[in-house]
């Protein structure tokens, strides 16, 4: 064999053990990726509800034990009805302490600036008060837009309204700048700090709170109306 088809064999062998490798370490870390995709979707469920504190480190065995022992997820109807199996449901989470709702969790979905912004939004059992919020993708500008990912913008949530003083539907949304110069005092409940530099990423993504706050406004006003319970079994 000349020397020229022996490189070409050499070469075509290096490639097939390479590929043949890529697939084999693809094949085996599915599953820990897949692990890994829903343990940072229980770890921000349980942010936004309060129950991880984010200055303090937690294991994957930490997180799925405490997602397991307190979180219930279910789908609703456009009525708010928890219902099961409807492609065209809305997915819905519940933060349960002693076998009553004491949260519900909304997934966010929203435009923002270079992308989309996706957390979750958590609402305490009286249906109007924003128990917490979290982020966990974005493409936003660091250190302008990309502050929404920090705990100081997101801890900004807890405890804002989400209906007006007279109990009237108003989502929650950001300031542009300071809630204290910008919003007057009657709505104040319903706005957070805006980041300084980033006025789209706020107006983005206050659009979008605001869509699925009324997607959820259904459930929300269940929860105002009394206490709320789930399905037998859960």
């Amino acid at each position: 064999m000349s020397d020229r088809l022996k490189s070409i064999a050499f070469t075509v062998a290096i490639a097939l053990v390479c590929s043949l490798l890529l697939t084999g370490a693809a094949t085996g870390l599915k599953e820990r990726k897949l692990r890994n995709v829903a343990v940072d979707r229980q770890k921000n469920i349980l942010k936004a509800v309060g129950l991880l504190d984010p200055d303090q480190p937690a294991t994957v065995v930490q997180i799925e034990r405490l997602y397991q022992e307190t979180i219930r997820c279910y789908a609703m109807d456009g009525a708010g009805r928890i219902v099961g199996g409807d492609a065209d449901a809305i997915p819905v989470c519940f933060y349960v302490k002693d076998s009553q709702p004491a949260a519900y969790i909304l997934p966010v979905d929203s435009r923002g600036l270079w992308g989309k912004i996706r957390g979750y939004m958590a609402i305490e059992k009286d249906g109007k008060t924003v128990a917490g919020f979290s982020v966990y993708s974005h493409n936003e500008t660091p250190g302008l837009g990309g502050e929404i990912e920090k705990p100081w913008f997101q801890e900004n949530f807890v405890g804002k309204r989400i209906v007006d003083e007279a109990g009237a539907f108003a989502a929650v949304g950001i300031a542009k700048g300071k809630v204290a110069d910008a919003i007057t005092a009657d709505r104040q409940a319903n706005y957070v700090d805006g980041i300084s530099g980033a006025t789209l990423t706020g107006k983005y993504l206050t659009g979008g709170l605001k869509e699925i706050l009324l997607d959820y406004e259904p459930l929300s006003e269940q929860f105002r109306a009394g206490p709320v319970s789930l399905p037998a079994g859960s």
